[in-house]
C-alpha cells in the first residue's frame, strides 16, 4: 500500500505539474485564454486524489464497501454545496465569470479533502494503522516486489482509471467544442459564454444524482466478486441481475423525477429557470450513467478490465464528433442530445458484453414496462403536484422559496410514490429488499401476501 500511494502520488504530482503550469497553453487550445484560472484551480485536486484513492482501494480490497460510500457521497455533497456557496458569494462581490467558475471547481477540491478525512477517520478509528505498520518494516520486501507492483499499477490501474472518466470525457468534449461552435456559429461571444454556464449548471445535479442512482447498485460488488472466486454461477448470476435492477430502477426514478420538477429546482439554485429545458434533458444522463458504472464495477469484479475502459474512452471522440454535427443547429440542445446519445450507445455495447460474458437475460421485457409504468405514473402526479401548487396555492409568486419548497416536498412524494409502485409490483423480492439500507422498512410497503 506504501509503494502504491507514492507510485500514485508522484502520478499525480506529475498531472498537477502540466496542469498548473500549462493552463495559459491549454486555455487557448479550449479558445479562450481566461480559462486559466479555473485549469490551475483544477489541478490542485490531483494532490488530494491519490490519498483517497489508495485508502478506497484498500477497503473495498477487503470486500468493506461501506467506507467508499460514505466518502462518495460526502465528497459529492460537499462538492456540490462549495459550488453553490462560492458562486453565490462570489456573484454577490461582482466579480468575472471567471473567477466564480474558479471558486465552483474549488468544490472539487474540498469534496476530496473531505472525502479524504472520512477515511482517515475509518482508518484511526479502527486501528488499521497497525496492519500497514508492517509493510513499513518490510520495506525491502517491498522494493523486491515493486516491479510486479509498479507493472500491475500501470496497466490495470490505468483501465479501471480509464472505466472511471465517464464523466470527465463527457465534460471534456463540451469544454473544447461547445463555446467554440456556438460562437463560429452566429451567437455572441458573450452570450456564447452565458449559454454554455447556463448549460454547466446541469453538472452538479447529475454527479449528485449518479452518485445517488449507484450508491445501492455498487454495494453487490464486493458479493459478486466472492461469487466469483467461490465459482458459485448460480448466486453469481443473482447478484449480477440485483445490482443491474437496481441500477436500472433507481436511474430511471432519479432522471424521470428530476426532469418532472428541473424548473422550480432551477429557480432554487440558481435564481431562475434560464435553460430549464435543457437541463430537463441533461437529467436523463443520470439514468444512463448510473448503468453504465453499475456494469462497469460488475466486470470489474468479473476480472475484465480492459473492455469497460476500451469503451468509455471510446465516449470521448464520440460524443466529440456528435457535437460538431449536432451544436451548430440546436446549440445547447444538440449538445445535451449528443450526450444522450453517446451515452446510449456506450451503455448498449457494455449491456450486450455483460449478457454474452454471463450467458444469461438480465432483465425481462415485463421489468422494463413495470418501471416504466412506475416513471410515468411519478411524472404525471409531480406535474399535478407542481401545478396545483403554482396555480391553486400560488407559490409560483413566492419566487425562490416557493420553488424550494416546491422542489424539497416533490422530490420526497415522487420519490415515496415511485418505489412504492415498484415494491408493490414486485420488481424486488423480500431477501432482495433486505439488503438495502432500510430494507426492513421497505419490506412492509410490499402486500401482505408476499411477505414471508
Amino acid at each position: 500500500m506504501v509503494l502504491s500511494l507514492f507510485y500514485i502520488q508522484l502520478f499525480g504530482l506529475i498531472c498537477f505539474t502540466i496542469f498548473y503550469f500549462g493552463a495559459g497553453m491549454i486555455a487557448v487550445w479550449m479558445h479562450d485564454s481566461h480559462l486559466a484560472v479555473l485549469l490551475r484551480v483544477v489541478s490542485v485536486v490531483f494532490l488530494t486524489v491519490p490519498f483517497v484513492s489508495v485508502l478506497r482501494g484498500y477497503y473495498q480490497g477487503r470486500g468493506d464497501m461501506i467506507p467508499t460510500a460514505l466518502s462518495q457521497v460526502a465528497e459529492q455533497a460537499v462538492r456540490v454545496l462549495t459550488i453553490l456557496g462560492l458562486s453565490y458569494l462570489l456573484m454577490q462581490r461582482h466579480v468575472s465569470l471567471y473567477l466564480i467558475g474558479g471558486g465552483a471547481m474549488f468544490g472539487s477540491f474540498t469534496g476530496s479533502v473531505v472525502a479524504g478525512i472520512i477515511l482517515f477517520m475509518f482508518l484511526r478509528k479502527r486501528k488499521e494503522w497497525k496492519l500497514l505498520t508492517p509493510q513499513l518494516r518490510k520495506w525491502n520486501e517491498t522494493l523486491q516486489d515493486g516491479k510486479h507492483i509498479l507493472k500491475t499499477l500501470t496497466f490495470q490501474g490505468l483501465a479501471i482509471c480509464l472505466s472511471g472518466m465517464l464523466m470527465i470525457f463527457l465534460q471534456l468534449a463540451d469544454s473544447l467544442n461547445l463555446y467554440s461552435l456556438l460562437s463560429s456559429n452566429g451567437i455572441a461571444p458573450d452570450t456564447a459564454k452565458s449559454l454554455k454556464g447556463v448549460f454547466d449548471r446541469g453538472q452538479p445535479l447529475i454527479q449528485l444524482g449518479t452518485v445517488a442512482a449507484t450508491s445501492m447498485s455498487l454495494t453487490l460488488v464486493p458479493l459478486i466478486t466472492r461469487e466469483r472466486l467461490a465459482e458459485k454461477l448460480q448466486f453469481l448470476q443473482h447478484k449480477v441481475r440485483l445490482a443491474v435492477k437496481v441500477s436500472v430502477v433507481i436511474g430511471a426514478g432519479a432522471s424521470v423525477g428530476l426532469w418532472a420538477i428541473i424548473r422550480p429546482v432551477n429557480i432554487m439554485l440558481f435564481e431562475n429557470e434560464s435553460g430549464s429545458s435543457v437541463l430537463g434533458l441533461l437529467s436523463f444522463i443520470i439514468f444512463f450513467t448510473s448503468i453504465i458504472l453499475t456494469i462497469v464495477a460488475i466486470m470489474q469484479g468479473l476480472g475484465n478490465l480492459f473492455y469497460p475502459a476500451a469503451a468509455i474512452t471510446a465516449l470521448f471522440p464520440l460524443k466529440y464528433g456528435l457535437n460538431q454535427l449536432l451544436i451548430p443547429v440546436l446549440h445547447t440542445e444538440g449538445a445535451a442530445i449528443s450526450s444522450l446519445l453517446s451515452l446510449g450507445i456506450i451503455t448498449v455495447l457494455l449491456w450486450l458484453r455483460l449478457k454474452r460474458s454471463l450467458n444469461i437475460r438480465l432483465l425481462t421485457a415485463g421489468y422494463f414496462l413495470t418501471v416504466l409504468t412506475a416513471a410515468i405514473l411519478m411524472l404525471l402526479f409531480l406535474k399535478g403536484y407542481l401545478y396545483t401548487l403554482e396555480e391553486w396555492a400560488g407559490l409560483k409568486e413566492w419566487g425562490r422559496t416557493g420553488a424550494a419548497f416546491e422542489s424539497l416536498t416533490a422530490v420526497f412524494l415522487g420519490g415515496i410514490l415511485f418505489m412504492f409502485i415498484i415494491i408493490r409490483r414486485k420488481v424486488f423480492l423480500e431477501e432482495e429488499l433486505g439488503l438495502f439500507p432500510f430494507g426492513s422498512k421497505l419490506i412492509h410497503l410490499m402486500a401482505r401476501k408476499d411477505r414471508s
